[in-house]
């Protein structure tokens, strides 16, 4: 009986044990929230994502500004879409490696992310990070932008995007927030 009571008592040890060293090694993911915005539509899905995950957040800015009037704008994301142009960025981010999870927000141009925002996924190491898209859109919805993310970081993995609609940014935080719980990334 001694014997039993003692192999019951060092198996309870061993599975408490084992709880302990899991629950130190468990660390929370560090959080990014990278977005370029033309209009400030994207910047306000940004804005509720890292009231919601309590990730930083970063802001993508070009060198120089695109047209402010609409066709000239449109004109030149074709162009740049096209060839797969990547505008200077006057904005840097100092370390990406403390991050595990970086959502990547961009407005939909022509079916893709915008040049900045290739941009900036083209000049960090992103290998082993979480990539989280959202887009603002007028219709396109998330177009090939996951597709196009991936191909930019093949050694990350890219996550189900969330699109909204531009005339809807300042309606959708419930929304924001179903996407965030169903990725698991809503902070608790």
């Amino acid at each position: 009986m001694k014997t039993r009571v003692h192999l019951i008592v060092i198996t309870l040890l061993l599975f408490a044990g084992m709880g302990i060293q899991a629950q130190s090694t468990t660390k929370a993911k560090k959080v990014l929230i990278v977005y370029y915005s033309y209009s400030g539509n994207t910047q306000v899905i940004a804005k509720q994502i890292q009231k919601d995950t309590g990730g930083d957040l970063f802001e993508i800015q070009t060198v120089k500004a695109y047209p402010k009037e609409y066709k000239a704008v449109v004109d030149q994301a074709r162009k740049e879409v096209d060839s797969n142009y990547k505008p200077a960025l006057r904005t840097k981010l100092q370390d990406i490696s403390k991050y595990d999870v970086i959502f990547v927000g961009s407005p939909c141009w022509w079916s893709t992310i915008a040049p900045p925002v290739r941009t900036f996924l083209s000049g960090y190491n992103l290998s082993g990070k979480t990539i989280v898209p959202f887009m603002t859109h007028e219709g396109s919805g998330m177009g090939r932008s996951e597709a196009d993310i991936r191909k930019l970081c093949p050694k990350s993995t890219v996550l189900n995007g969330l699109p909204i609609q531009g005339s809807q940014v300042n309606a959708a935080g419930n929304e924001v927030m179903k996407w965030l719980k169903k990725t698991g990334m809503l902070k608790k």
